[in-house]
């Protein structure tokens, strides 16, 4: 079983929707799939009671408590974790120690960036960060293509030596089929194919 954490430090970066959207894309494609939330909102369990009984199964798990964290049936494939909103210290390291996969969204703005920048540098000093047992994805999230702001994000983490897998536009979409507990991988039509695309890059390096 695998496991992919969902997170950053930084609040309002759209760690659900892309939780969601990932626990719906590896779905789709026929895996058993759980969904963990260790927010205290609960947003990503909410989506979850929302979600249509002909649709992919995603199973919900409530993780917002430390002693629940890793309790999860044995059949299930890969577990998605949406992580809380100020994930620091000691509830850190016990998510971390979870996963064997770590996506850390970022918006392209300054502020956004120096945070991220600041959640990067912890967790890469954590052991299993160190020794290469927890691989980070970083993806550029609401963003416009072609942007100045996104162009200086990109330069910005090259300089660090933190490339960006996938950009994300910032379309309606999202938050249109979350409504109903969906994400566009439910939705397999040809307006939101240019959106699916988007993601590729990042869904290959989680299965790979």
């Amino acid at each position: 079983m695998r496991t992919i954490l969902v997170a950053n430090r930084k609040g309002g970066c759209g760690k659900t929707t892309i939780a969601t959207t990932i626990a719906a894309a590896l779905a789709a494609r026929g895996q058993s799939v759980a969904l963990a939330d260790a927010d205290r909102q609960k947003s990503a369990l909410k989506w979850i009671d929302l979600r249509p009984k002909d649709a992919a199964q995603i199973t919900g798990l409530n993780w917002t408590k430390t002693k629940d964290l890793g309790d999860v049936r044995s059949q299930i494939d890969t577990v998605v974790i949406d992580g809380p909103g100020a994930l620091t210290g000691a509830h850190a390291e016990m998510l971390i120690a979870e996963a064997t996969e770590i996506v850390v969204p970022v918006l392209p703005s300054i502020f956004d960036t120096a945070s991220t920048d600041r959640f990067l540098a912890k967790i890469e000093k954590l052991k299993k960060i160190r020794k290469g047992k927890a691989e980070i994805h970083i993806v550029a999230n609401r963003i416009r293509l072609k942007s100045l702001a996104l162009a200086r994000l990109e330069s910005h983490l090259a300089d660090t030596g933190r490339p960006l897998i996938a950009r994300i536009s910032d379309r309606i979409a999202y938050s249109n089929l979350a409504c109903e507990g969906l994400a566009i991988f439910d939705s397999p039509c040809r307006e939101t194919a240019p959106l699916r695309n988007q993601w590729q890059p990042l869904l290959l390096a989680l299965e790979g």
